[in-house]
């Protein structure tokens, strides 16, 4: 379960370009979004607002360090030691010696240290120093300030580490929502990630509501001058964008001496000939070029070709397979022996599969027996390697019935009201109306539609949707590159071996 009330960018950035708020990390708890700390300064009302990427792990004890890619070349480095870390544990956990060999491999990083409120000033001077031997010139000691009634001592004690360490103070917000008044949807997501209510989480709930994203102008009259201006000099060296990002397809399909254009066109015609010894329609010739001509264009081949070869292998041992969806519009799959809708028996409509004017990429579902399909998953990593091949991972989102049950057990309702209100989510279609059976249900437990513990669970509930709830995989979605997957995003350890 993730920690924050608002993980959605189009909740965050509107209110961080709202606020003049520059620059916003984007955290990732080695590869799950986690706590962000906030850059401000004085920009002009026009500025654009920008996130960053970053990783949090807690490698010593409650001592938080977050890494913050400088380029291209960090962000690669922050995903191999994410996967490094992933890979020595069992899944959904990490591993991370603080030695230094491991943390050695963040280079072209920014680090931060956040440590807990309350450490002991010989113990954090001693943290510091040794991070210095391993991030000298680019760590950061964090000073978050969140009214609490020991801010002034904190500050204080991070103020005297700093000094006598060398290691500058830098601020943050320690941001879990994107406006306040998201707390109540904050302590619900904290009781769900402990999975207890509410009222028992005590001191693990937020004091307050001020882990928002706080406007500048606040924040000036909180932070002092210069710990504000340290913000600006750790995004100035924070400059990556996952823009910068470039997918490029793995190679292996492609004959010796011929292009990923040519080989298609040879497949595809050898698969034609097959499919009509008898002499080729001339209407189906006209559409494989009329499809060849368009893939070109938008650069599809090497795509195609991919997925020619997996169903190659499958049906070369006897996997029962088959294409399905849009895909069925191609004669080219046709050929190829992906699907098994004969265009010259019907007329097919390849724009409903690939279109110029929507620009979107093609997507070729393939169903494999499921008996088998493990040895197809197998031929996978065997032909491309462990380190350009991963099974897709899912990010998980509530919806009705997820979000009921969850906001209802953290606010204590009656399990068997929750189980009625899940069981018929359908009614919950953005609108307050319930149905009769429901009123029934609130009258035996007590309840009314109008009692504020009601309307509090159905309008948190409301606030759920659509935010992450847990990454999972796909049933047999890959992503394969040419170079090292781990240099483009994190890898972990599926649950089933040999994943």
């Amino acid at each position: 379960m993730l920690p924050g009330a608002e993980f959605r960018v189009q909740g965050v950035l509107p209110r961080q370009a709202a606020d003049r708020v520059p620059q916003v990390p984007v955290a990732q708890a080695l590869g799950r979004q986690g706590r962000a700390a906030v850059p401000v300064d004085a920009a002009p009302p026009d500025a654009i607002a920008t996130h960053t990427v970053h990783a949090a792990l807690a490698p010593h004890g409650d001592v938080t360090l977050v890494a913050l890619p400088h380029d291209l070349e960090g962000w690669g480095n922050l995903c191999e030691f994410i996967t490094a870390a992933r890979a020595k544990a069992s899944k959904g956990d990490y591993q991370v010696s603080w030695s230094g060999s491991d943390l050695a491999s963040l280079q072209r990083c920014e680090v931060l240290l956040v440590p807990p409120r309350g450490m002991a000033f010989e113990a954090l001077w001693g943290f510091c120093h040794h991070a210095r031997t391993l991030f000298a010139g680019r760590l950061w000691l964090v000073l978050e300030l969140l009214h609490g009634l020991d801010d002034d001592l904190w500050q204080h004690t991070l103020g005297q580490v700093s000094e006598y360490s060398g290691v500058p103070l830098v601020a943050a917000g320690n941001v879990h929502m994107h406006v306040r008044s998201r707390k109540p949807l904050q302590d619900v997501i904290t009781a769900v990630r402990l999975g207890r209510p509410v009222a028992e989480c005590g001191f693990e709930l937020q004091p307050n509501a001020e882990a928002h994203l706080r406007a500048r102008l606040r924040l000036a009259g909180i932070y002092a001058p210069e710990l504000l201006r340290a913000t600006l000099a750790v995004a100035e060296r924070c400059r990556f964008s996952l823009d910068e990002l470039r997918y490029q397809y793995p190679l292996e399909t492609v004959l010796p001496g011929m292009t990923a254009a040519q080989t298609l066109r040879q497949f595809t015609y050898e698969g034609m000939s097959q499919r009509y010894p008898n002499g080729i329609p001339a209407q189906v010739q006209a559409q494989v070029e009329h499809e060849l001509e368009l893939i070109a264009e938008l650069h599809y081949e090497m795509y195609f070709l991919t997925v020619y070869d997996i169903v190659r292998f499958a049906r070369e041992r006897h996997i029962l397979c088959q294409g399905r969806g849009s895909a069925a519009n191609s004669a080219v799959c046709y050929c190829l022996g992906v699907t098994e809708v004969d265009p010259s028996r019907m007329n097919v409509l390849f724009e409903r599969f690939i279109s110029r004017e929507r620009n979107e990429p093609p997507d070729i579902d393939v169903d494999f027996e499921h008996q088998r399909r493990e040895e197809v998953i197998q031929y996978i990593y065997a032909k491309y390697g462990r380190e350009r091949a991963a099974i897709t991972g899912v990010v998980v989102t509530y919806r009705p019935k997820s979000a009921i049950r969850d906001v209802g057990k953290a606010l204590g309702i009656p399990e068997t009201l929750v189980d009625a209100f899940a069981k018929q989510h359908r009614w919950f279609d953005g609108v307050m109306r319930l149905e009769p059976s429901l009123l029934e249900a609130l009258g035996d437990a007590g309840l009314s539609a109008d009692d504020p513990r009601i309307t509090q669970w159905l309008e948190l509930t409301h606030q759920l949707l659509g935010l992450p709830r847990h990454l999972s995989q796909h049933v047999g979605g890959f992503v394969l590159t040419q170079g090292k997957l781990t240099r483009l995003v994190p890898v972990e350890n599926a649950s089933m071996p040999d994943r």
